[in-house]
C-alpha cells in the first residue's frame, strides 16, 4: 500500500499516525478520510445561488469599502474575468479605477 503525497507541499515522505497522515517536511496533518475526498472541488456560489466559475462576469450588489483607503466599490460595478481562490474572500479580480481586489462571493451576482 502506498501512502498519498502531502496535499500542501506534495512531499512523498508522508507517514501514518493513528487516523492521520503526517508530512515530516511541512508539518501538515490530514485525516485519512480527507485524502479520499481530495478530488472534490469546492463549489462557490453567488448571492443568488448561481455557481461561479473562473472567467465569469459578476456585478457587485452592495457598496464595499476598500480596506486601507477611502475608495468605495459602488453597487452595480461590473467585474469581468474573475478568478476563484480558496479562503474567506474567494474571488480574485481587477476592478477598473480600484485595481486588484479580493471579494466575497456573497456580495456579487453573476451576470
Amino acid at each position: 500500500m502506498s501512502l498519498p503525497n502531502c496535499p500542501q507541499c506534495n512531499s512523498e515522505y508522508t507517514y501514518e499516525d493513528g487516523a492521520l497522515y503526517v508530512c515530516p517536511e511541512c508539518g501538515n496533518e490530514w485525516s485519512q478520510d480527507a485524502s479520499a475526498d481530495a478530488d472534490d472541488v469546492k463549489i462557490i456560489k453567488d448571492s443568488n445561488g448561481n455557481v461561479l466559475q473562473d472567467g465569469d462576469t459578476v456585478t457587485v450588489i452592495k457598496d464595499l469599502k476598500v480596506k486601507g483607503s477611502s475608495l468605495v466599490v459602488k453597487v452595480g460595478t461590473k467585474v469581468k474575468n474573475i478568478r476563484l481562490v480558496d479562503g474567506d474572500h474567494d474571488i480574485d479580480c481587477k476592478i477598473d479605477g480600484v485595481g486588484a481586489m479580493k471579494l466575497k462571493s456573497e456580495f456579487v451576482k453573476k451576470v
